[in-house]
């Protein structure tokens, strides 16, 4: 192997730590909170040895003192005072608390980095955002509101080609019998526009009483399941109201489909003011 491909893995053997280094040091604070355990299991006994050896060394004395003063009778030790336990036996743990140790800094280094990627991340997704919303702006301002949404209902039609409601199923609500898609979660479901409207209103005073709300709760109020991304999106007061935007399309099998999309769409961090 010449230099060249020793570098070449080396760089990366380099990029797969830092790529993967939270798991790694999840795994290493895991199995060195196991460790710790062990060898305080193991160091019991010999501390418990330890402990007799004391208690026992302070009765002998006690036994000699009462000779000398010929009293012939002394109260013997039955238990250790706490300080004077962990002055004897302390010393049996020095490797369980080590490891103890070595294994949190391992689980808050995991915990930092992941921390450190999060806020990362969100800044790269509200940069994202910002510039998506700019983008709009412009293209309406250049083409037209008319052509604007003509290419919203044509993104719809497309993404009902990619999804057909033919592969999957059709959640039924009891909040109406119109279909709908949505087009964060693509799922079809049940509803009908006046009830969501309705809840887009509800949602929309609800967000100006308590300045943020869930993508969950929204959800919610219009019969669908909570989703794992529904915790971590959501509307901030800040980015402006809930502002449903609906394309009527037509689904595979011909049904007539309510597309919903979202003008302000719901964000990361939702809960931080901006």
């Amino acid at each position: 192997m010449n230099k060249l491909n020793v570098i070449k893995v080396i760089k990366g053997l380099r990029f797969g730590l830092q790529k993967h280094s939270p798991e790694i040091l999840t795994g290493i604070g895991i199995a060195g909170m196991v460790t710790t355990a062990v060898l305080a299991v193991r160091a019991t006994p010999k501390a418990l040895l330890l402990l007799e050896q004391e208690k026992q060394r302070k009765n002998d004395e006690l036994k000699a003192a009462a000779n000398e003063t010929d009293s012939g009778e002394c109260e013997e030790i039955e238990k250790l005072k706490p300080v004077e336990a962990i002055r004897v036996a302390w010393t049996c743990y020095i490797p369980s608390a080590v490891t103890g140790v070595l294994s949190i800094a391992c689980l808050i280094g995991a915990s930092s980095v992941n921390a450190r990627r999060t806020a990362a991340l969100a800044t790269a997704y509200s940069l994202s955002e910002s510039a998506l919303k700019e983008y709009q702006e412009k293209v309406i301002e250049t083409i037209g509101e008319k052509k604007e949404q003509g290419i919203r209902d044509s993104v719809a039609k497309d993404k009902l080609k990619r999804d057909p409601v033919v592969n999957k199923e059709v959640i039924i609500t009891g909040k109406g019998e119109t279909l709908c898609y949505d087009s964060i979660t693509s799922r079809y479901f049940k509803c009908d526009i006046e009830k969501l409207r309705k809840v887009e209103n509800m949602m929309n005073k609800r967000l100006l009483s308590e300045m943020y709300i869930s993508l969950n709760e929204f959800y919610y109020e219009i019969g669908l399941n909570q989703t794992d991304i529904g915790d971590d999106l959501g509307w901030n007061i800040e980015d402006g109201l809930v502002d449903l935007e609906f394309s009527s399309q037509l689904a595979e099998d011909d049904t007539p489909c309510l597309v919903i999309g979202y003008r302000v769409s719901p964000r990361y961090s939702f809960r931080s003011l901006l």
